[in-house]
């Protein structure tokens, strides 16, 4: 059977991290979100995708190539050009990313379904496709039940006793809400769908093909099921994701590495004087990364591959990607670092080299300054109770 992942977009709203990495590619607990997407789609036989790529197209492709690793064959969609050399992404939107595939030769022949490539999810696909058949559906979009108080946060849709889509709501108010099914972003379409996306332009499944849909009266309706969705939308999101890995309370994403004492895990080779160091689960190190005597490490906490956490450090709540140095006596508590950039719980962020800070927040890879700055025990105290 046949799927498209939704692959596109740029991810403005997880930046800092989508600056180098396309949301695809974000990492939970060192594997990629997509590549969870992959396994799901092949347990439910859907083996062959097509994913459409734009920001940072090569890395994607690079990672996952022909998905012969994976179990699945895999095939790419690229929209864009090249200017001065240079890949240029111009995303078509999610349904000009569906007409393109088909208009360059019909792939989708058959029933299909389409990812956003940016979730973790543990969805019974089987179930889903056996409702659409059942309703003779040109297309089908799984709903996902949550708590009325939470309705503001997202698209609201709302059918009749049937099923069928009648209207959609874009956050409305708790008040004003006519439903508490959510649209998920995951979609199931019979090749019939393409009559209603026109060629060459950029369009929207959810903004332009679905109110197309309701208007004309088509045949399309909402599953509500009850399954784990964790949507990587927002640097909050991708926080409270890795959090939810360690806390044990995501399905099907184990912790990584071995566990060296009782909720703490390591890759291989890392450097720890475990009598020497406070430590206090759950709490994953990478492979290569260096804890030196006296560090401090609360969880749950997420530290990358080939980090160097300094004498003196405090790492609470946070995530820590690869490559990493956090020098002496620095104090994070629910931050996210990633490269150049400390990042809050709330997504707002600090670029450390552009604040001559980058002798505190370093890359491992990068030599140290032989003296130390005489202001550093101030701006040290700036970093860690400001941002």
């Amino acid at each position: 059977m046949k799927a498209m992942i939704l692959a596109a977009g740029k991810g403005t709203r997880v930046r800092p991290i989508t600056y180098t990495i396309p949301k695809p590619l974000i990492p939970i607990l060192q594997k990629p979100v997509m590549e969870f997407l992959l396994e799901l789609l092949r347990q439910h036989g859907f083996n062959q995708i097509v994913v459409n790529v734009s920001h940072l197209a090569n890395e994607i492709e690079s990672y996952f190539r022909d998905g012969q690793r994976f179990g699945v064959e895999i095939a790419y969609s690229f929209e864009g050009r090249i200017v001065d050399g240079q890949l240029v992404g111009e995303a078509l939107g999610s349904a000009g990313g569906m007409r393109k595939i088909q208009d360059f030769y019909p792939f989708f022949d058959d029933t299909f379904v389409v990812l956003c490539g940016d979730a973790l999810i543990d969805l019974d696909l089987t179930a889903a496709l056996k409702f659409h058949k059942e309703k003779g559906a040109i297309a089908t979009l799984v709903a996902k039940p949550v708590p009325r108080e939470q309705v503001s946060s997202y698209g609201v849709v709302v059918t009749d006793e049937t099923g069928r889509i009648k209207a959609f709501q874009e956050k409305p108010s708790v008040e004003e809400a006519l439903s508490t099914n959510i649209n998920t972003g995951i979609y199931i379409f019979e090749p019939e769908i393409f009559k209603y996306i026109p060629s060459g332009q950029e369009y929207d499944i959810g903004g332009e093909l679905f109110p197309k849909l309701v208007e004309t009266g088509a045949p399309f309706y909402a599953v509500p099921m009850d399954f784990q969705w964790v949507d990587i939308g927002k640097v909050p999101d991708y926080w409270r994701a890795v959090r939810g890995v360690l806390l044990g309370e995501i399905n099907n994403v184990p912790i990584p590495g071995k566990e060296v004492a009782p909720g703490i895990y390591t890759g291989l080779n890392v450097a720890v004087n475990w009598d020497k160091v406070d430590i206090k689960g759950p709490v994953y190190i990478g492979a290569m990364t260096h804890i030196e005597d006296g560090a401090k490490i609360i969880g749950p906490t997420m530290i990358g591959p080939n980090c160097w956490i300094c004498s003196g450090a405090t790492v609470e709540n946070s995530v820590i990607f690869e490559y990493s140095r956090l020098g002496a006596g620095v104090r994070l508590v629910d931050k996210l670092v990633f490269g150049r950039y400390c990042v809050d719980k709330t997504g707002a962020a600090i670029d450390v080299q552009a604040a001559a800070l980058d002798w505190l927040i370093t890359d491992t890879r990068q030599s140290l300054p032989v003296t130390e700055p005489a202001e550093r025990q101030a701006i040290e105290e700036i970093l860690s109770s400001k941002i």
